[in-house]
C-alpha cells in the first residue's frame, strides 16, 4: 500500500487533537521568572528554584523557567509589575510587596494576629480566598498561585531587650507589611528594605532592629552576628505566604496541560516549602540558642499596644479601600470559625506534649 493510500485509510492519521493543538504545544517554551528573593536563600529562594525544576520535569522539558535572582532582572519589589507589563511571563514573590497597588493584597501574604499557615491554605481553597485573589489580580492581567508559607515568623532582632512599649519608640526598624504600619503608631520608624539589604543596614547601624523571617533565614542572613535578642512569634506574621504570578495573556496562550503543570508545581512547592521551614526553623532555633541568642516573646503590654495599633490600621484601610473591606470580611469570617477549634484542639496538643 502506498503512503497516500495509507493516509486515505487513516492508518497513519494523527489524532485530531494533535493536529488541532496550537503551535506552542509542538515546541519548547522558555519563560523568564524573576523572584523577589535571593535564589539560593533557603525557603524563600528554593521555593522559586524547586518550582521551576518541577515545571521542567512535569512538562518533560516543554516549559522551562529561567529564574532570575532578586535584582538581576527587575528590582525585588518590582516582580509583579514586570509580569504585568510583560517584561517577564511569570514571577515569584509575596503579594504584600505589591500592596501599594491594592492594600487588600496583605490578606494574601500575612495579617497581624491572623491565620496560621494551615488556616491560610484552608481559607484560600475552601473559604473563598482564592476566588477573591483571582478577581483582584485579573484586573491587572495576572493569574496568582499560592506556592508556600513560612509558618510563624519572628517579630524581630534587637540590640537591646524590649521590656516596655517605650523601648520601641524612636527605633529605626526593618519590618514588612501591616506590622510596619502598626509599629509606626508606637513611634517606630518602620522601613521596608529588600532582603539583600537587611544585613548590611543592620550591621552598619542604619537600622537599629530587623525583622526578616525566622530562625532558618535569619541565621542564614547573619542577623545573630549583629544582635542578641530575638522576639518570637511575630505578632504581624503568624504565617506568611509566597506566590507564583503569571501574565494572563501568556498563561492563556498555554495548552491546558501546561496550565495544569504550573498549578500542580506550585502546589507541590507549597508543601515542600512549608515542610522545609518547619524542619529547619527548629534546627536553626536550637543552634542559635546554643550560641547564646536570647529568644523571648514580647511583653504583655507591648502585645496589647500592638493589638490596639493593628485594629486602628485595619479600620483605616477598610475605610479607604472597599476591596480591603470585602476581603477582610471573608478573611475574618473564616478566622472566627477557625479560632475556637484551633484554641481547643491545637492549643491543647501543644500544652499536653510540653
Amino acid at each position: 500500500m502506498k503512503r497516500r493510500d495509507l493516509l486515505k485509510s487513516g492508518a497513519l492519521a494523527l489524532p485530531a487533537t494533535a493536529l488541532a493543538a496550537p503551535a506552542i504545544a509542538q515546541g519548547k517554551i522558555t519563560w523568564k521568572m524573576p523572584t523577589s528573593f535571593p535564589a539560593r536563600a533557603p525557603g524563600v529562594g528554593t521555593n522559586a528554584t524547586t518550582f521551576a525544576e518541577r515545571v521542567a520535569a512535569m512538562s518533560d522539558g516543554q516549559l522551562t523557567l529561567k529564574v532570575f535572582s532578586s535584582g538581576e532582572l527587575v528590582p525585588p519589589f518590582g516582580v509583579e509589575d514586570a509580569v504585568e507589563q510583560g517584561t517577564a511571563e511569570i514571577g515569584h514573590s509575596t503579594p504584600y510587596y505589591a500592596a501599594s497597588k491594592n492594600s487588600a493584597l496583605h490578606f494574601f501574604s500575612a495579617v497581624p494576629f491572623g491565620m496560621t499557615a494551615v488556616e491560610t491554605t484552608a481559607w484560600l481553597r475552601y473559604g473563598g480566598g482564592q476566588d477573591l485573589w483571582n478577581r483582584i489580580y485579573a484586573e491587572r492581567g495576572l493569574v496568582p498561585f499560592y506556592s508556600g508559607n513560612s509558618g510563624a515568623q519572628a517579630a524581630g532582632w534587637f540590640k537591646n531587650p524590649i521590656t516596655t512599649v517605650n523601648d520601641l519608640a524612636g527605633l529605626n526598624m526593618r519590618i514588612a507589611g501591616l506590622g510596619g504600619e502598626a509599629m509606626r503608631k508606637l513611634g517606630v520608624n518602620a522601613i521596608l528594605l529588600p532582603p539583600p539589604e537587611i544585613f548590611p543596614a543592620f550591621q552598619s547601624g542604619a537600622i537599629d532592629a530587623a525583622e526578616w523571617v525566622g530562625p532558618l533565614l535569619d541565621q542564614a542572613f547573619g542577623l545573630q552576628k549583629v544582635a542578641n535578642y530575638c522576639y518570637m512569634p511575630a505578632f504581624h506574621e503568624p504565617s506568611a505566604a509566597l506566590e507564583v504570578v503569571v501574565n494572563k495573556e501568556a498563561y492563556d496562550s498555554l495548552p491546558a496541560h501546561l496550565q495544569a503543570v504550573i498549578a500542580n508545581a506550585a502546589e507541590a512547592a507549597s508543601v515542600e516549602t512549608t515542610a522545609q521551614f518547619e524542619y529547619f526553623n527548629a534546627v536553626a532555633y536550637k543552634q542559635l540558642k546554643e550560641q547564646g541568642v536570647q529568644f523571648d516573646a514580647f511583653p504583655v503590654d507591648v502585645i496589647a499596644a500592638l493589638k490596639t495599633a493593628v485594629a486602628e490600621v485595619m479600620q483605616d484601610l477598610a475605610t479607604e479601600n472597599p476591596v480591603f473591606a470585602e476581603v477582610q470580611e471573608s478573611y475574618n469570617a473564616y478566622l472566627a470559625l477557625a479560632r475556637p477549634y484551633g484554641t481547643m484542639v491545637k492549643g491543647a496538643v501543644f500544652s499536653q506534649r510540653a
